[in-house]
């Protein structure tokens, strides 16, 4: 064999050796039972999660508003009465609505400024599963929880 064969070689035996670490922004501490990791792609797949439920957001609105100005503004006290309890119901929907992209923002703000995946509550690493299913959320389970406990246990003090 030549020389340049068996260099060849050597270089692909050592890069099979060596598999490729997925890059990650931040591990939890060595403290907690199998670190979770938060790896770039899970971070890119999130924001593409986010960006598209914020295009379909706001293409919701567009629609309902659409649909509310396109109903009669005449009619007797019935139909009246219909397209009030129309509005309130535009209304309470965009309400919703602006909230979800208030939070959908909120996680993009996070993902920019790098504490992407860190529970509010607990400040540790949200778990990967729960940030694919739920992109925008600001606590881990246990953190919801723990935040739960502590709206539950408040509103029955102030009702007393």
């Amino acid at each position: 064999m030549s020389q340049v064969q068996n260099v060849k070689k050597a270089t692909k035996a050592s890069k099979a050796e060596k598999p490729a670490a997925p890059k990650t922004l931040k591990t939890a501490p060595p403290s907690t039972p199998g670190p979770v990791q938060i790896t770039e792609e899970l971070v890119a797949e999130c924001r593409s999660k986010l960006l598209q439920a914020k295009a379909n957001l706001l293409n919701q609105v567009k629609e309902v508003r659409n649909d509310l100005n396109s109903d009669d503004r005449g009619g007797d006290e019935a139909d009246q009465t219909i397209r009030v309890l129309a509005e309130a119901e535009f209304l309470n929907r965009h309400e919703r609505i602006r909230n979800q992209l208030l939070e959908i923002e909120s996680a993009l703000g996070r993902i920019e400024n790098g504490s992407f995946g860190v529970c509010e509550e607990t400040e540790e690493m949200i778990e990967p599963e729960r940030l694919r299913a739920i992109p925008w959320t600001r606590l881990s389970i246990e953190g919801a929880e723990a935040r739960e406990s502590m709206n539950k246990r408040f509103k029955k003090s102030v009702s007393i």
